[in-house]
């Protein structure tokens, strides 16, 4: 009964528009308009220089304990929805009719950039880490970007300006589930669609480049690969 409800609303919503009755155009007339405001911030990144190769080797996980961790780039991706809005109730038909003011925030936290202590700032390992975390970097901040307008787009499609339409008394449930279940699992899979780009960054190839830079310095450092190749 309650997924016929939602399904019998959502079609009022959208095709019975058309056809203004008297409520919805008191609705639409009315109340405050709907609205969708998508925040984005970008919180920079920090160089930690505190832990060695081999601690940064157990930060990146099982799958590498056959080489060596250089540097490591890590953040957490968020994202949060609120939402209120007005309600205007129909005694006639049963319905009400509410118009959203939703507002995302997207952010990252503050992005970690690791280099292993036995690489000291101002030397040429130093320095050819860094370049390649900072691809890492800036491909976190420009995907940001990207997820800011495909999601700010995609809100605008699905709300518009226009109010929802619900049974009495289940416009903000309604609202929620779908916040829930539709719009939070899809801006978090659309952040995660980055991390074949980092793979990319971290190829067999770079690996290999970074472990004869400076010649031979950071091999001088850590020693021959035990059964496996130089991370970065």
């Amino acid at each position: 009964m309650r997924i016929l409800a939602l399904l019998f609303a959502l079609c009022w919503s959208a095709d019975a528009l058309a056809a203004r009755t008297p409520f919805q155009a008191r609705c639409e007339d009315t109340i405050p308009r709907t609205s969708t405001t998508l925040i984005a911030r970008q919180a920079g990144y920090v160089v930690d220089n505190s832990k060695s190769y081999h601690q940064l080797t157990g930060l990146k996980g099982p799958e590498e304990q056959r080489g060596f961790v250089l540097g490591l780039t890590r953040t957490e991706s968020h994202v949060t929805i609120d939402s209120t809005g007005a309600i205007l109730r129909d005694r006639d038909s049963g319905f009400e009719c509410l118009a959203p003011q939703i507002v995302v925030r997207l952010w990252y936290s503050p992005i970690t950039v690791y280099i292993g202590r036995e690489f000291g700032p101002g030397t040429c390992p130093y320095r050819e880490i860094l370049k390649h975390e900072m691809r890492h970097v800036k491909l976190y901040t420009d995907h940001m970007l990207q997820v800011e307008r495909s999601v700010r787009a995609a809100l605008a499609q699905r709300f518009g300006d226009k109010p929802m339409y619900a049974p009495r008394g289940q416009s903000n449930a309604m609202l929620g589930r779908e916040i829930d279940v539709r719009w939070i699992p899809y801006i978090k899979a659309e952040l995660a669609r980055v991390e074949p780009e980092h793979a990319a960054i971290d190829s067999l190839e770079e690996y290999s480049r970074l472990s004869k830079v400076c010649e031979g310095a950071v091999q001088s450092i850590i020693g021959p690969a035990p059964r496996g190749r130089p991370r970065k």
